[in-house]
């Protein structure tokens, strides 16, 4: 059957990622976390005190980082490594949650992650999702898939997450954070979060994981005989 590129932009604590490794593992497609490539240079930035703000100092930093996606056989995904060091679970605490917006508008960032992106997709079957997959990374797939919800379950949703690793957070914490990030990712200069004309929305606010996945699966098939005629 033929191949597709599946791209999902959208807010943040939307499940895109959960849905993007559903999509991945079922279609036996590849799963490509771009959110996690700029977590990890967010990772990177905070432990050797770059000022983000210098063009220069990112730009001679970036040469310094190496991102690598490892299958990773006790969970059956792929973990996000750092010059050489798994870095999966690092980069989803809350000092770099905090940062990775700001970190992400910066031109040359966006520049390193994006090239790195569209070489992984050369060869179709890949699912991505992030801000700006299908109007920036990869315009010309098949399927684009523009997520929503509710922004109080979001705040929920982030929240009941970010609690299991760390007990001390408070709801209001997640919720200035998420509202931060939508600002920063909504009004950016380069590559602002905004859905591509021909992407199709999903409101995930009242469906259950399955009846989205079900959903999903028969855009994929619906794209799939599109663009096999």
């Amino acid at each position: 059957m033929k191949k597709i590129i599946i791209t999902i932009d959208g807010y943040s604590s939307c499940g895109k990622s959960t849905l993007a490794k559903q999509l991945a593992k079922k279609l036996d497609y590849i799963y490509i976390d771009s959110g996690a490539m700029y977590r990890a240079v967010t990772l990177y930035f905070i432990r050797h005190d770059i000022n983000w703000k210098d063009e220069a100092e990112v730009k001679k930093a970036l040469a310094d980082v190496h991102l690598e996606f490892v299958y990773n056989p006790a969970t059956a995904q792929a973990d996000m490594h750092l010059n050489d060091e798994n870095v999966e679970h690092l980069i989803r605490e809350m000092l770099v949650a905090e940062k990775v917006s700001e970190v992400a508008a910066i031109g040359a960032v966006r520049h390193f992650a994006v090239s790195q992106q569209q070489k992984m997709g050369n060869r179709k079957g890949i699912v991505m999702d992030g801000r700006d997959i299908g109007t920036v990374v990869f315009p010309q797939a098949e399927l684009k898939i523009f997520m929503t919800a509710d922004p109080a379950v979001r705040v929920e949703r982030r929240f009941k997450e970010l609690y299991e690793k760390n007990q001390n957070i408070t709801i209001h914490e997640v919720k200035e954070n998420l509202e931060l990030r939508d600002y920063i990712d909504a009004n950016r200069e380069i590559s602002p979060l905004r859905r591509a004309d021909d992407a199709i929305i999903l409101d995930n606010s009242q469906l259950t994981m399955d009846e989205q996945l079900g959903l999903v699966l028969q855009w994929v098939e619906d794209a799939i005989m599109e663009h096999s005629s």
